[in-house]
C-alpha cells in the first residue's frame, strides 16, 4: 500500500484533529481531490489527495487527533518511495517559520515522588499523579492518595477533551507562561475629548500604531535559541477576538500604512469571519504585535500574555468615568484603562513605557 502521511500544514504546530471525511475506503480519487478536513493552529484546512488511486485505509475518525508524519491515508498499490509528510496540492507551507508558535513542551513530571507500585496503581485507575496531592512524607503521593484521587474523579464524571480552537489556545497559553518572562505595566488614558460614537477599536488600532512609531522594539519577533531579535517595519496587529469556541487572535495587516476608512472595513471583516471560523490559516499567524480589547466585556485592568515569538501585546479594560484633575479642579472624565504586557527578555521598562505614553497621547487627541 501507498501510505500518505499528515503533512506539515505550515502551522508550526504538531497535531491536527480530523473533522471530516470526505472519502470512504473502495472510493477512487483523483490527485488534488480533497480527502479529509482538518482543524489545525484554528482553522480547518482541506487536505487533497497526494495522486490519484483507490482508498484502502483511513487512520481516524472524526474528532481523533492525528501527528504530523503519522499515517492518514493508505492507497492501494506498491509505494515507489517513502512518503515524507511533506505539503502537496493546494495547501500551502508557511515561509515565515519564526512567526509560527512552536509546539507546546509537554507538562514536566520528573519532581512528583511515588513508588513503582503507586505509579502502577495509578495507571490502573487512570488517575494523572500531576493531579494527585500528596500525603505522605517529602511529598510522596501514597496509595490512600491515588485512591483518593480515583473516587473524586469518579463522582465529576468522565474528562472532558479539549479540541480544536480551545485546544491550540490551550498549547499557546502554556507556551506563552513558560518561556516568555513577563512583565505589565498600566496607565489610564483620558477620553473626555472623544465623541459619543467614536469608534474604539479603531483609536485603539492608531494609538498602537503611534506607540510602534515611537518605540519599534516592541513591534519585534524573539528568537530565544538565537537570543537575537528581528524589529520589524510592518505593522501586523494581532486582534484577539471571543468567540464560542475559543479565543482567536486574526491579524490585520499593514495597519500603519493604511487609512481609517480601509481599516474600519477590514476589522468588520475580520471579526465577522473569525466568529464564523472563515479566516483563512495564513491570516492567523505572524502578527507584529497583539490588541486585545477585553472591557468591551467586562474588567478594567489585566495581565494579558505574550506568544512568542512576538514580544508585546496591549490590553483595553472598560471605559468608565472617573474624578479626575482637570484645570487644578476636580471633574469627571471617561477614562480609558489599558495594561501593556511585554517580553523582558528583550524589551526594557524604559521601552515599554515610551511605548505607553506615546499610546496615549495618540489616544487623548481630539478626534
Amino acid at each position: 500500500m501507498k501510505i500518505f502521511k499528515l503533512p506539515d500544514l505550515g502551522e508550526g504546530l504538531q497535531e491536527a484533529e480530523i473533522v471530516k471525511w470526505h472519502v470512504k475506503i473502495g472510493d477512487e480519487v483523483k490527485a488534488d481531490t480533497p480527502i479529509v478536513s482538518v482543524e489545525t493552529a484554528k482553522a480547518v484546512v482541506d487536505i487533497p489527495a497526494p495522486y490519484a488511486g483507490r482508498i484502502a485505509r483511513l487512520y481516524g475518525n472524526p474528532g481523533d487527533i492525528a501527528h504530523i508524519g503519522a499515517p492518514l491515508v493508505a492507497f492501494e498499490g506498491e509505494s515507489d518511495a517513502p512518503d515524507t509528510g511533506t505539503v502537496v496540492g493546494v495547501v500551502e507551507v508557511g515561509k515565515k517559520v519564526v512567526a509560527d508558535a512552536p509546539a507546546a513542551p509537554a507538562p514536566a513530571t520528573g519532581g512528583i515522588k511515588a513508588t513503582p507500585a503507586v505509579r502502577a496503581l495509578a495507571r490502573r485507575l487512570n488517575v494523572d499523579l500531576a493531579m494527585v496531592t500528596p500525603t505522605g512524607a517529602d511529598g510522596l503521593i501514597t496509595a490512600s492518595d491515588v485512591q483518593r484521587a480515583a473516587r473524586i474523579l469518579s463522582e465529576i464524571g468522565p474528562i472532558e477533551l479539549i479540541r480544536g480552537v480551545r485546544r491550540t489556545m490551550a498549547q499557546n497559553m502554556e507556551l506563552a507562561t513558560a518561556e516568555v518572562a513577563s512583565a505589565t505595566i498600566m496607565d489610564d488614558a483620558d477620553i473626555e475629548s472623544w465623541g459619543p460614537d467614536a469608534p474604539t477599536m479603531l483609536r485603539l488600532i492608531r494609538a498602537l500604531v503611534a506607540g510602534c512609531r515611537a518605540e519599534p522594539a516592541l513591534n519585534a519577533w524573539y528568537d530565544s535559541e538565537k537570543i537575537g531579535r528581528w524589529i520589524l517595519k510592518k505593522i501586523d496587529i494581532g486582534i484577539a477576538v471571543d468567540t464560542p469556541d475559543g479565543l482567536l487572535v486574526p491579524v490585520l495587516r499593514n495597519c500603519g500604512e493604511r487609512d481609517e476608512a480601509d481599516l474600519g472595513d477590514a476589522l468588520k471583516r475580520l471579526i465577522v469571519d473569525a466568529r464564523a471560523r472563515k479566516v483563512p490559516p495564513e491570516e492567523l499567524r505572524a502578527n507584529t504585535i497583539t490588541l486585545s480589547n477585553y472591557g468591551s466585556i467586562a474588567g478594567r485592568y489585566a495581565s494579558p500574555l505574550v506568544l512568542p515569538p512576538t514580544v508585546a501585546i496591549l490590553g483595553a479594560g472598560r471605559i468608565e468615568k472617573r474624578v479626575v484633575v482637570a484645570d487644578d479642579r476636580p471633574a469627571i472624565h471617561r477614562m480609558l484603562p489599558l495594561s501593556l504586557t511585554f517580553d523582558h527578555r528583550v524589551v526594557t521598562g524604559g521601552e515599554a513605557g515610551r511605548f505607553l505614553n506615546a499610546v496615549i497621547a495618540d489616544l487623548q487627541k481630539p478626534l
